[in-house]
Order: C-alpha cells, then structure tokens, then sequence
C-alpha cells in the first residue's frame, strides 16, 4: 500500500484515496473506497472509465491492471458495507439511468470485490470508448446488461466452490491465464446467456453470448 501510495502522488497531484458514492444492498447508497487512479475531478466527466481513458493516469493504469486499487475495499467489507464475493457496485447514476427493472435483482445481496460481472468488464473494459460519454453510453447499451447477467449467475448460485473457482478465474486474469479455466467461464456464460433471453434481452443461440465490450457480438472466447 505505501509503494502505491507514493506512486499515485509522483504520478497526480490529490489524495491517495478515491471516494466514489455507489449503490449498495437494498438500493442503500454508500460511500466505496479505492486508490485514485485517475487524475483529481476526471469523474465529473463520467463514472464510466475505460482501459483507455486519458483521465488515468500512468501509475493508475498500472493500480488497475493489478486489481491494487480495490484494496481499500476491504475497509467498506469490514464496515458490512460489501461482501469479498458479490455483484460489483454500480454508480447511483447508473442505476438510475439505466437499470431495467430485471436488473434491480443483483441488489438484493451485498455487492463485492470479486465476482462475474467484474471478470467480464475486466477484459472488456479497453473495448470502450476513449470518450466518457460515449463510454457510458456504449456502457449502457452493450456491456451492462451482459455484466449484470452475469452478476445474476453469481446471485442465484452462491455456492463455496463458486467462489473459489470465481477467485482462481481472477487471480488468473490479472496475470493475463485466463484461458486456463474457460470451461468455467463457457458454463457461466450459458447460464448469463438464458438469463437475458428469459428478460429478453438475448434473442439467438444461448451459447453465444458476446463477450462484454465486443461491438460485433462474437461468441464469448475469453474467461471473464
């Protein structure tokens, strides 16, 4: 922590810290910590950021790569605030905007560290647009509800050994292996893939869900 510390101050003038107001269990709004990736005032633009954004700074991209940043919410699990496995928090503004009401689901348990939904978005995250707007809206109209979805497999699987093949899958990508257990990542796929085709949202094959961030909608080849 204190080598990322002084990274984040060589690299941004502001604090270490980041304060982001995110929608919590029970649409109960609380306040996430992480370290700053982003240089101080880039979230006015938008909360939407991609692997891209000019807005992160050198050493953020670095936090970010290594999953570093999301230490500090440890401190809002400790607080009750968060669970280690769950749905990763939402923008208030997100929610409000563009939650469908099939989407309102994966508020019914504390949101969390590690989880499907954040695996997809991690390797998807540098399809987004370097924009914030259009990230947001690309967001919105592509990534979120195949992210939710599969927040959803996650919501109605809590199984242990879910979570541990949820942290193997992380732990795996973070050090780019995440082909190693894509069996995993094809059945849950499938399982997010019926999911948006019961609300709808998914009209062909199941067993092609695009892979998040992917504008041509190619078949999911990827363990996140």
């Amino acid at each position: 922590m204190a080598v990322s510390a002084a990274a984040i101050k060589a690299s941004s003038p502001g604090p270490v810290l980041f304060r982001a107001e995110r929608m919590g269990r029970a649409e109960v709004p609380f306040t996430m910590y992480k370290l700053r990736t982003m240089h101080q005032g880039a979230q006015d633009a938008g909360s939407i950021t991609g692997g891209r954004d000019p807005r992160i700074f050198r050493a953020g991209k670095v936090l970010r790569s290594l999953k570093l940043d999301e230490i500090p919410q440890l401190v809002n699990v400790v607080r009750g605030q968060m669970s280690f496995f769950g749905p990763r928090p939402e923008a208030i503004d997100v929610v409000e905007k563009h939650y469908a009401p099939w989407m309102m689901e994966s508020l019914k348990v504390p949101p969390g560290i590690v989880g499907p939904g954040s695996l997809g978005y991690f390797l998807g995250e540098d399809e987004l647009p370097d924009d914030p707007t259009d990230a947001e809206q690309h967001y919105a109209r592509v990534l979120l509800p195949r992210k939710i979805a599969r927040e959803l497999v996650f919501v109605r699987r809590r199984t242990l050994a879910y979570r541990l093949e949820l942290l193997v899958r992380t732990l795996l990508g973070i050090v780019k292996l995440h082909g190693l257990l894509i069996g995993a990542a094809e059945r849950e796929e499938r399982a997010a893939a019926e999911i948006l085709r019961s609300v709808g949202e998914l009209s062909s094959d199941p067993t092609t869900l695009p892979v998040s961030g992917d504008r041509d909608g190619d078949p999911l080849t990827r363990g996140k």
